[in-house]
């Protein structure tokens, strides 16, 4: 009789994290030092794809919603260095951002919400409305984040949208993601251990 093979535990929260924001922080802090778009689009690039490569390692997969944010950073930022126009990696957020909102407003439309694919296990107990709800919230939220990438971009330098993305859109992310918890709660969420899940940001 063979044995099943055990399956791999779930990373932890301190894991997952740095799986999630690793590549952005090291894009933001290459910028930071060396002044050069180009160059910490690279190292934004190399980080990512290391990042995917981790969390297959880890535990056994890579999430879709990583394998998205992932394609998007290398196909933008590709575009960025191919024609040395940084244009395209400013504007991926956008895409990504009117991207995933999209999929969350379909999934509402057609009954699924979304979220519950890809972060169910994030949220045991869930009801099936309170994952109506947070799909909506999310899907409101990354259109909102869209806008402002697009009027942060346009109307600033390089370094400041660098600055609106670490010190404005993450940490609005962040509580974002905590804002959403007594809602949660009241829709049958039964762990909150760790920090309250979110959709990968960009």
């Amino acid at each position: 009789m063979t044995s099943q093979a055990n399956p791999r535990p779930e990373p932890s929260p301190l894991l997952k994290l740095a799986l999630d924001l690793g590549p952005l922080i090291i894009f933001f802090g290459a910028y930071a030092i060396l002044k050069d778009v180009y160059i910490a689009t690279g190292l934004f690039m190399a980080a990512t794809a290391v990042a995917m490569i981790a969390s297959r390692l880890t535990h056994g997969r890579v999430s879709p919603m990583l394998w998205f944010s992932g394609a998007m950073v290398l196909l933008m930022g590709g575009a960025t260095l191919w024609l040395r126009d940084e244009t395209f990696i400013k504007v991926k957020p956008t895409l990504y951002y009117l991207v995933v909102a999209g999929i969350l407003a379909f999934g509402l439309w057609s009954g699924r919400p979304t979220l519950k694919l890809v972060l169910g296990a994030a949220y045991p107990g869930l009801t099936e409305r309170g994952w109506t709800l947070l799909t909506r919230n999310w899907a409101i939220f990354f259109v909102v984040l869209a806008v402002a990438n697009e009027a942060v971009w346009r109307n600033t330098t390089t370094s400041l949208w660098l600055g609106y993305k670490l010190w404005g859109a993450l940490p609005a992310t962040l509580l974002f993601a905590v804002a959403n918890v007594p809602m949660l709660l009241r829709h049958g969420l039964t762990s909150t251990a760790g920090e309250p899940d979110a959709p990968p940001s960009s």
